[in-house]
């Protein structure tokens, strides 16, 4: 077991660096480095310290390649791309879906197979939807009551899981001012229908399941779809990824 002196002692650091530097020592071990002053960043309007290296701004390869969507060449310099776009760049806009929609891990719970641990399970049971104070007074919404999330792609807000037993992504509200008004975030990791979290019967042998891995939210079934393939999230085009960032959603007392 480590002791406060292992981790910081006094006489030992001023012998190393002499009585003079050691606070200076110090303070900059705690600050996490040495910063020039703020005030000698920009003389004019540069910055002070180039880079002085080459700096891409026109990619050949990537101007020479075609987009399999559309048939056209993606563009070869730096641009602005808006999100909200099919695969075929058209913008997509979802009236009445008034709250963009993402998600985070909770420290706790940051894979799907960690609802099996219950240690972490004990620390936080269940995933909340997070929404800012302003967004919960405009839609008369309070802390802690059940709601129930819905997109334009999903307007009955269920998971269609085909086993006859839908799900609704329903779960918590907890109010906070910590995320921006208009953004609405859910956990990763909770809220399962497989993993042992429902009945399930192997070779006539029933092996009941634990509701603990059930708990809500889960609510990625409210991820839009591609309008234009239908039977995709939103595709970041160049890179292949889902997009996880530009959901309109709508959320509802349960």
């Amino acid at each position: 077991m480590r002791t406060a002196q292992s981790v910081f002692d006094l006489d030992k650091w001023r012998a190393s660096v002499g009585d003079a530097t050691w606070r200076k020592v110090v303070f900059v071990l705690n600050r996490g480095g040495r910063y020039q002053d703020f005030a000698k960043a920009y003389p004019g309007e540069l910055v002070a310290n180039k880079y002085g290296k080459l700096i891409g701004l026109y990619q050949e390869k990537t101007a020479g390649t075609i987009n399999s969507m559309t048939g056209k060449t993606f563009t070869g310099y730096a641009t602005y791309i808006p999100a909200g776009l099919s695969c075929t760049g058209e913008p997509i806009v979802d009236a009445g879906y008034d709250l963009h929609l993402i998600t985070y891990k909770e420290i706790a719970m940051a894979k799907a197979r960690g609802v099996s641990n219950y240690w972490l399970t004990a620390l936080l049971s269940e995933g909340f939807l997070l929404m800012n104070k302003t967004d919960a007074d405009r839609l008369s919404l309070r802390n802690g009551e059940m709601v129930k999330i819905s997109s334009a792609s999903n307007p009955e807000g269920v998971w269609p899981l085909g086993s006859g037993r839908p799900m609704g992504m329903i779960g918590k509200l907890k109010v906070v001012q910590g995320i921006r008004p208009g953004v609405v975030a859910f956990p990763l990791g909770y809220g399962h229908w497989a993993s042992g979290a429902r009945d399930l019967t192997i070779d006539g042998h029933l092996v009941q399941g634990d509701a603990r891995r059930a708990r809500p939210l889960h609510a990625n079934a409210a991820m839009r779809i591609d309008p234009v393939l239908k039977n995709v999230t939103l595709t970041d085009l160049a890179g292949g990824s889902a997009v996880f960032y530009d959901t309109k959603v709508k959320v509802v007392r349960a």
